[in-house]
């Protein structure tokens, strides 16, 4: 217990209803524990989740995209020639790209100032 940085305990009565709400509220937050959640809140003041899975989405997405894009250059460059399939193919990656970028943009949190 010597090397711990949390010296200090503290105890603390909850109702039944009380505990209810800190346990569903701590396991609903991204902190992984109760006492990481308090500390947090009195850290903070509040505890604020966002959740960032749209843009891992966006970026996988970009990423089979920017894949295939490169391919069509490899190709384009080994053989000296751009088929009309592949401007075709390019501008269909594209239109994802923006469509892929409006989503992304449409599901961000707002912030309010």
């Amino acid at each position: 217990m010597a090397n711990r940085n949390r010296k200090h305990k503290i105890t603390l009565y909850l109702s039944d209803d009380e505990m209810y709400i800190l346990k569903n509220k701590s396991k609903l937050s991204s902190l992984g524990s109760m006492s990481a959640y308090l500390r947090n809140l009195i850290i903070y003041g509040y505890v604020y989740d966002v959740d960032y899975k749209f843009l891992h989405d966006y970026s996988v997405e970009l990423s089979r995209i920017s894949n295939l894009l490169n391919q069509i250059a490899k190709r384009a460059n080994t053989t000296g020639n751009l088929y009309s399939e592949d401007i075709k193919e390019v501008k269909e990656l594209m239109q994802k790209v923006w469509h892929t970028h409006e989503s992304m943009l449409s599901k961000q949190p707002l912030i309010s100032r």
